[in-house]
């Protein structure tokens, strides 16, 4: 079972970045929508677990986000193919009465959710490192940011973070077990 607490993330000199790094997961999410579709049309294929990840590598969106972040990412694009597999099938064998859609393209512009997995962070006194990319690095000069890591938490409980953009602000979700 699993907890989740949220915070807001307050230091003005993230947000360029933090937008930036939502924008660019919001791409990748499109171009994985894009090719899976033309999979499913084209094949009758439905992406496997790490289809996405092997063909989208050398994109410049997914250079962009740390390679575990993007993963991630693709992921969620791979469980909806799923889900629509699933719910199609119940579709046929006349379970459902409405037939289920394709997942459809999220909005230009637009910002997305970026998780990343405690793999992936490193805690040192109260401030957790979070990684970016090799192109964040070169466009911001930047490579990694700190998190303050709230005393109410147990490090070894933490199994991933959420950077979600929300009502012009961004907030941290600590997704931690029970």
């Amino acid at each position: 079972m699993y907890g989740c607490q949220q915070e807001l993330i307050n230091n003005p000199e993230f947000i360029p970045f933090l937008e930036y790094l939502c924008t660019t997961a919001n791409k990748l999410i499109n171009y994985g929508i894009y090719l899976a579709r033309q999979w499913y049309f084209k094949l009758g294929y439905i992406t496997g677990k790490y289809d996405l990840g092997k063909q989208l590598k050398s994109n410049f969106n997914y250079q962009f986000l740390h390679s575990q972040a993007a993963q991630e990412t693709l992921r969620l694009v791979t469980e909806s193919f799923q889900s629509y597999k699933e719910l199609s099938h119940q579709h046929l064998a006349g379970h459902l009465s409405n037939k289920p859609r394709l997942p459809k393209y999220r909005k230009k512009g637009g910002l997305e959710v970026i998780t990343y997995p405690k793999q992936a962070l490193r805690l040192k006194e109260n401030q957790v490192r979070v990684p970016l990319g090799k192109k964040v690095k070169a466009v911001f000069k930047v490579d990694i940011f700190l998190l303050h890591f709230s005393n109410n938490f147990d490090w070894k409980k933490i199994r991933e973070i959420r950077i979600i953009p929300r009502n012009n602000c961004f907030y941290v979700q600590w997704v931690y077990q029970l």
